[in-house]
C-alpha cells in the first residue's frame, strides 16, 4: 500500500521543516525561484483557459497541473514553508530556531517574487507581441483581476481588507493541505491525486494566493491595468501573506501537529491506568 498513515506523515512534516530550516541559501533560492516561475505560467495557463472557453471550472480543474509539478521536482513555495518550518521549532529540533525559519521565509519569498516576475515579463512580451500592440485579451484579463482585487479591496475600506485577508487564510489552509497531501503516498499517482483536490478548491473560489499573485499583478501592471505597485503592496500582496500564514500554520501544521505528531493518550487507556491504581494489592 502506498498510503502513509497521519502519524507518519505528521512526522515527515516536522523532517521537512527541520530541512527547510537548515537548507543552504543557493538551494533556497533556486528553488523558490523555479516553484515561483512554474505556479506563474500555470496561472497565466488557468487564465488563458478561462477567457478561450469561458468556462473558468475548467481552468480550475487544469491549473493544479503547475502546483503537482513543483512539488515533485521538490521546489518550494512560500506558502508550504510557512506551515513545515515552524513545526520543527515546535518539536524542539535541535539547532531549529526561529531565525532560522524567518531567514528561510524571507528567501523563499524573494525566490518566489522573483521566479514569478520572470514569467510575468515573459508573458506580457507574449500577450502584447514583445510590447508593440495592445494586449490581447488574455493580457486584457490579467490587467482587470489585478484592479478588481486591488482597487476593488481598497473601496470597501477595512471590509475589503477583512476580506482579502480571510481569502487568504482559506487559500492556505487548502494549499498547504495539498502540500501535506503529498506526503500521503509513496506514489507518485497517489501524490498527484492528493494535492489536485485541495488546489482545485482554492482556486475555483477565488481565494487570494501570494504567490500567484506576485504573477498577476506585476503582469496587470504592465499589461496596462490602472493600479500601481503601491496598490498592489498595500491593497493585496502585504494583506495576502499575512493571511497565508495564518491559514497554513494553524489550520494545518498546528492542527496536525497538535492530533497526529502529539496525540494525547487514549481514553480507554486513562480508565485502564485508573482501574488498576485502585486494584488492592495482593
Amino acid at each position: 500500500m502506498s498510503y502513509i498513515q497521519p502519524k507518519e506523515f505528521a512526522a515527515k512534516m516536522v523532517d521537512a521543516g527541520e530541512s527547510k530550516i537548515f537548507m543552504a541559501t543557493k538551494d533556497t533560492l533556486i528553488r523558490a525561484f523555479m516553484a515561483g516561475a512554474i505556479l506563474a505560467l500555470a496561472a497565466a495557463f488557468a487564465v488563458t483557459i478561462a477567457v478561450n472557453t469561458g468556462n473558468f471550472l475548467v481552468a480550475s480543474l487544469l491549473f493544479p497541473v503547475g502546483f503537482c509539478l513543483l512539488y515533485l521536482l521538490g521546489f518550494d513555495l512560500l506558502t508550504g514553508v510557512f506551515t513545515l518550518a515552524p513545526l520543527a521549532v515546535i518539536a524542539k529540533r535541535p539547532g531549529c530556531t526561529w531565525p532560522g525559519v524567518f531567514r528561510n521565509w524571507g528567501l523563499v519569498f524573494v525566490g518566489n517574487f522573483a521566479g514569478a516576475l520572470t514569467t510575468a515579463v515573459m508573458m506580457a512580451i507574449i500577450f502584447t507581441m514583445g510590447f508593440s500592440q495592445e494586449p490581447n485579451a488574455v493580457g486584457q484579463k490579467i490587467g482587470q483581476i489585478g484592479e478588481a482585487r486591488t482597487l476593488g479591496y481598497a473601496a470597501a475600506g477595512g471590509a475589503g481588507m477583512l476580506t482579502v485577508f480571510v481569502r487568504a487564510v482559506m487559500c492556505n489552509w487548502m494549499v498547504s493541505t495539498g502540500v501535506v497531501a503529498a506526503m500521503m503516498s509513496t506514489s507518485v499517482s497517489g501524490k498527484i491525486m492528493a494535492m489536485w483536490m485541495p488546489i482545485i478548491v482554492f482556486f475555483y473560489l477565488g481565494f487570494e494566493h501570494s504567490i500567484v499573485n506576485m504573477f498577476l499583478f506585476p503582469s496587470g501592471i504592465m499589461l496596462g491595468g490602472e493600479f500601481t505597485w503601491v496598490d498592489y503592496f498595500a491593497y493585496n500582496e502585504i494583506p495576502v501573506v499575512l493571511g497565508n500564514l495564518v491559514g497554513g500554520l494553524t489550520f494545518v501544521g498546528g492542527m496536525i501537529y497538535a492530533t497526529h505528531f502529539r496525540e494525547a493518550p487514549k481514553r480507554n487507556a486513562l480508565a485502564r491506568n485508573d482501574d488498576a491504581a485502585v486494584q488492592p494489592a495482593e
